[in-house]
């Protein structure tokens, strides 16, 4: 590849890198102010703030497929150009309705609503769009990148959308969160265009069934998607008792529970940043398998605190959730790029997107289920049962035999 267009790629990609970054990190700040700011300033109960989360996670489970379709359609630079205007008008409005007194719960939820349609756009069309720029030797370091940039964002923007709320007002933490919005968005728009794809026909049914049919037969794509499903539906298991069962059976204080928590984050950070070295020691089947494992070892940890009660385990255990799973996201994510026809990458994409978002609130029903007949204890196990299986499926897959990344579709 020649210098020039080397430099081209570069300056191309860091603004995406960048642009990723100021996206994720407004997304947490203003979800990390969403209920300060309904309990502090509109005065909602816990009810209240359930619904408001409800009404800014549903997109996820609503709008990821018809997205996807529309992501195979037209131009997937604009719709991420358009993703970003779109959150960032949303900040805007709560910002102006806190300013003059006009925010009400119900407005809010609204409002947090319209910024995910934004956020479930730009996770559609981002995957989708950087394969047509990026060539498929660089795909895992680009991917590395952007998943670092999002742990980036998920370990300090919720912190700091609280310290914004607690210290400058609920105002500053939606200032703040649009105007990195309105960055990420400028960012975009000097992207270049990605090159005409075949017109696909507008066939929906048939276009989805072609999409789940593919990711179904493909032997590569179905024991990936079965995985994450049973990995997300353990993981909310966990996330659903966790505060409960750490406050009460291991004693810890709040501080404690949000330091366990922390390590999350900084798991996440670390397994981005190891990917480098990782790459050198292991096949590329090695490293996917890398994240079914962390999970494992880190629910069997948290299980090993039922005996030992120690907020060194729990925050051991919250570490191996963050780091595994974080270097699968980036592994995975290349899988997908390069075994995916361009035509079809909105589609496969939005519909790994819902099976996964979908498997969350099951893994939280049958925690409060479980916890209410059984105690909280037995979560723990059912999670460690769940991290077992989904183990066991990448396991015996084609995948571990990978020694590199396969063949472009």
């Amino acid at each position: 590849m020649k210098d020039k267009e080397m430099r081209f790629l570069d300056s191309t990609f860091k603004r995406i890198s960048w642009s990723n970054l100021f996206a994720h990190f407004s997304e947490q700040v203003a979800l990390a102010a969403a209920p300060l700011v309904a309990v502090l300033v509109l005065g909602a109960s816990a009810s209240d703030t359930a619904f408001l989360q409800t009404s800014q996670t549903l997109p996820f489970l609503l709008l990821s497929i018809p997205i996807g379709l529309i992501v195979d359609r037209f131009s997937r630079r604009n719709l991420i150009i358009g993703a970003e205007v779109l959150r960032a008008l949303s900040l805007s409005i709560i910002f102006l309705m806190l300013y003059v007194g006009g925010l009400s719960l119900p407005l809010l939820a609204v409002l947090g609503f319209i910024g995910t349609m934004g956020t479930v756009s730009y996770s559609v069309a981002l995957p989708a769009y950087v394969p047509t720029i990026i060539p498929k030797e660089g795909l895992m370091r680009a991917n590395q990148w952007l998943e670092l940039a999002r742990s980036i964002a998920f370990s300090g923007g919720p912190a700091l959308g609280g310290m914004l709320v607690g210290y400058m007002g609920a105002s500053s933490a939606y200032v703040f969160a649009t105007v990195l919005s309105v960055f990420a968005a400028v960012l975009l728009v000097s992207l270049p265009e990605e090159a005409q794809r075949p017109v696909v026909q507008k066939r929906v049914l048939h276009d989805l069934m072609e999409g789940a049919t593919f990711i179904i037969r493909h032997e590569l794509l179905r024991p990936i998607l079965l995985t994450a499903i049973f990995f997300n539906t353990s993981w909310f298991v966990v996330q659903g008792v966790y505060v409960a069962y750490a406050a009460t059976n291991l004693s810890l204080s709040g501080s404690q529970i949000g330091l366990t928590i922390g390590i999350y984050g900084i798991g996440m950070v670390v397994g981005a940043m190891s990917l480098k070295y990782l790459e050198q020691k292991l096949s590329y089947g090695t490293m996917v398998v890398l994240g079914p494992l962390s999970g494992l070892l880190a629910a069997v940890l948290l299980l090993a605190t039922v005996w030992f009660p120690s907020v060194t385990l729990a925050a051991a255990a919250y570490f191996f959730f963050g780091a595994g799973p974080t270097i699968w996201s980036i592994t995975t994510m290349a899988i997908r790029q390069v075994v995916t026809p361009g035509q079809m990458m909105g589609r496969v994409s939005a519909l790994i997107l819902t099976v996964t978002f979908g498997a969350r609130p099951l893994g939280s029903v049958i925690a409060a289920m479980l916890a209410l007949q059984f105690g909280v204890e037995s979560c723990l196990w059912l999670a460690v049962a769940g991290f077992i299986v989904q183990f066991v499926i990448i396991l015996l897959s084609t995948v571990p035999s990978l020694k590199a990344l396969p063949a472009t579709a």
